[in-house]
């Protein structure tokens, strides 16, 4: 009878087999893989093993695995990065400030990217949701919807599939972090300053102006850091 040490051992080892055959078989997204017992049988091990290193793999997205059906090869998933950055945060390995830090860096670039990729459909979009944030201002949860969004479409606009899942991941932080910097903006003009930095951002990416638009984000995360600092005074 196998060990747990042992048995941790061979469902690493499978999950370095199937891993392996995507890679040496050159399959992509929505590619069928062999079922359980073709892996059980050229590794040797039982079929429970298997079943537990397909699971882990699903649970990664590494594969996609409903009940009846073959594994398929999964596609990258912006929500497996959420988990982690979200565990990370909420255990203390690493704080708000050094996310949003990141973010900062990131998200200028993919400003630059948008205000040069987007399409006309994109652009118009993101002056959309820059629009619909002041009828929103009263309600917190509305208008972190409405930021996610905004945010995840300038970064649909850059065209790069990596830029587009990093800020996904960010999401479930922001849909804490968006209420709390509005919280420390008191007054009407601090808050239509940063509805303002929205539209500057969403039209410089319109006028296709990269330059503007590295800018107007590089405004937006200082300022909103500058807030989040502010709400961590108050605390």
């Amino acid at each position: 009878m196998a060990t747990a040490a042992e048995g941790t051992s061979l469902v690493h080892q499978a999950v370095q087999a199937i891993r392996g055959h995507i890679r040496e078989h050159d399959l992509k997204v929505g590619d069928t893989l062999p079922g359980e017992s073709h892996f059980a049988s050229m590794l040797g091990v039982s079929r429970a093993v298997m079943r537990e290193a397909f699971g882990a793999l699903a649970a990664l997205s590494v594969l996609d695995v409903a009940n009846g059906r073959r594994a398929k090869v999964g596609a990258i998933d912006g929500s497996v990065m959420a988990t982690s950055l979200d565990h990370a945060v909420s255990t203390s390995q690493i704080s708000f400030l050094e996310v949003w830090d990141v973010r900062r860096t990131m998200e200028l670039r993919i400003a630059h990217l948008a205000a040069e990729r987007r399409t006309d459909a994109q652009a118009q979009k993101i002056l959309a949701l820059a629009a619909a944030m002041p009828g929103a201002s009263e309600d917190r949860d509305e208008l972190a919807r409405l930021d996610i969004a905004f945010h995840q479409a300038i970064a649909d606009a850059s065209h790069n599939a990596l830029f587009r899942q990093m800020v996904r991941s960010y999401a479930p932080l922001m849909e804490v972090a968006v209420p709390q910097a509005w919280e420390t903006r008191a007054t009407r003009a601090e808050q239509l300053a940063t509805l303002e930095r929205h539209q500057a951002l969403a039209q410089a990416i319109m006028d296709r102006d990269p330059k503007a638009a590295v800018a107007e984000m590089e405004s937006h995360f200082d300022a909103s850091i500058d807030d989040l600092m502010r709400g961590k005074g108050r605390g």
